[in-house]
């Protein structure tokens, strides 16, 4: 059988390979330190990398639903307060009807003239209500380009198109408000107010229907808050899901990445002692060369 000899060369080269890998040790612990991370790099961990990558992927995600719903909770806050702002107008204009059809306006061409000046002021109001924008885009002219929704003449220039925002894995909400809450065609409000003004100077057995109309008018704006309202709360809900998801997902990210301090720590000081030992024993039993060279 054949026989072995252990050089000093070899004996040498395995205690250095040991002195190394203490000293790898050392040194990877130093820099978890320094930076605050177990996984900073694939040779750290390359399942950890892995998954912090697929972390951070859904946290980006989730940072998209809440600033898709953050838009949203915008332009619908901004239709909510024109809409708002509409059915107000329309109450006074029902307030006028009223006044005009009775005593003492009926018998009088001038009060009702006086009346028809502020129906046509109210007009105006709901061309400005029906063109109220968001970041410069008509929130009832659908998807259109163009910087209103409403000409003067109550004429619709917007399209039929909707404003989607994606605020879930599969959930999108609409953020925007059909223009047909005034009517996109003939005999739309614009038209009602202008008849009840022509009414109260011309002919005031007119007011009757223009009554009716306006009523017609008034209920789908009241119909369209309430739509409104449920789709802002939709929105809400949506914001506070992806923000808890988002604080959950940064706690996993935090447990995949970040160091326990204090446990680096006591690391440390147990991977320098053994180090430090291996040292001292290496400087006993090595040539005296070969630990110059160590040190």
């Amino acid at each position: 059988m054949a026989g072995f000899r252990v050089t000093e060369q070899s004996t040498s080269a395995k205690v250095l390979a040991g002195l190394r890998t203490s000293q790898n040790n050392v040194d990877r612990l130093r820099e978890q330190m320094t930076t605050g991370k177990q996984v900073s790099k694939p040779s750290d961990s390359p399942t950890g990398v892995v998954s912090a990558m697929q972390v951070r992927s859904d946290i980006a995600t989730r940072d998209r639903y809440d600033r898709s719903a953050t838009d949203g909770v915008a332009r619908l806050s901004t239709a909510e307060n024109a809409l708002s702002t509409g059915s107000d107008l329309l109450n006074r204009a029902r307030d006028l009807v009223l006044q005009g059809m009775s005593e003492p306006a009926l018998s009088n061409p001038s009060a009702r003239a006086g009346i028809a000046v502020e129906v046509r002021s109210l007009r105006e109001n709901m061309l400005s209500v029906a063109n109220t924008t968001y970041l410069d885009r008509p929130v009832f002219g659908g998807t259109t380009d163009k910087t209103s929704a409403f000409l003067d003449t109550g004429v619709y220039q917007g399209d039929t198109g909707s404003v989607q925002r994606r605020v879930g894995d599969s959930t999108q909400v609409r953020v925007d408000v059909s223009a047909d809450v005034f009517g996109t065609a003939a005999g739309n409000v614009f038209d009602v107010l202008a008849s009840i003004a022509t009414g109260l100077e011309t002919n005031p057995a007119t007011l009757t229907g223009d009554l009716d109309r306006l009523d017609l008018a008034k209920s789908r704006v009241t119909n369209e808050l309430a739509a409104v309202g449920s789709r802002y709360s939709q929105l809400t809900a949506a914001q506070d899901t992806a923000s808890t998801q988002v604080l959950a997902l940064t706690s996993r990210l935090s447990e995949i990445e970040d160091i326990d301090m204090a446990k680096a720590v006591i690391d440390l000081q147990t991977q320098t002692a053994g180090y430090e030992a291996a040292l001292a024993a290496t400087a006993r039993v090595v040539q005296p060369s070969l630990l110059d060279f160590l040190r």
